[in-house]
């Protein structure tokens, strides 16, 4: 009858650990988050339009761009802070043209968002980078995109992490990106967010195990 009852302890005891085990690997599996997707769709400047040699054009020194933010997680929300948009041109991008703020927003669950705007540059060579589309080139600006996120699992938020991405854009002699497609901007650091905050998890769910079997 003792051994019976030692053998059930056990049984009770490992079955326990197995739930809590599994309880742990679910949670700590809907914990995962992934960054939002930065792209520019759109970018246009009409200054370098050689098909239209209108004065009107020729001293038009802005930039239309479109970026999409997308945050593909379907469980998971995100808040951003202000967005700081900065526009670079140059040799190695060595000078900022432009800057635009967008202002913060929530967006849900497998959402897709677009903030267009149209901003005005200063400190462009404009004469050399026409010149430079008209003879069959091309010209390179960069899109600099800063701001810093959290996320949303189910009632909670996580703390608040950076943000930072870029990408070039090649432009035409039509004032187009040269790619048809949304160009994604991209971080030089390795992404640890989701490593960072998976980490986190355990440790607590490490802790809770200890606290239990002690």
């Amino acid at each position: 009858m003792a051994e019976s009852g030692s053998g059930g302890c056990v049984n009770c005891c490992c079955s326990f650990i197995f739930t809590l085990g599994l309880t742990a690997l679910f949670l700590w599996l809907s914990l995962r988050t992934s960054k939002p997707t930065c792209s520019v769709q759109k970018f246009l400047v009409p200054s370098l339009n050689k098909t239209d040699n209108s004065t009107t054009t020729r001293n038009n020194h802005t930039i239309f761009f479109d970026i999409k933010l997308d945050n593909r997680m379907k469980d998971k929300g995100v808040d951003y802070d202000t967005i700081n948009l900065t526009f670079f041109y140059g040799q190695n991008y060595s000078f900022p043209i432009a800057n635009y703020t967008v202002p913060g927003f929530y967006q849900g669950h497998d959402k897709h968002t677009s903030r267009k705007a149209v901003v005005e540059t200063n400190g462009v060579p404009w004469e050399a980078a026409f010149e430079a589309v008209s003879n069959v080139s091309t010209v390179a600006f960069r899109v600099r995109l800063a701001t810093r996120v959290k996320f949303k699992i189910l009632v909670f938020y996580t703390k608040r992490h950076n943000l930072i991405v870029k990408g070039d854009i090649q432009v035409n002699d039509s004032g187009e990106k040269m790619n048809k497609k949304g160009i994604k901007l991209k971080s030089n650091a390795p992404h640890q967010l989701s490593h960072r905050l998976r980490l986190e998890f355990l440790v607590v769910i490490l802790t809770v195990l200890m606290i239990f079997l002690l």
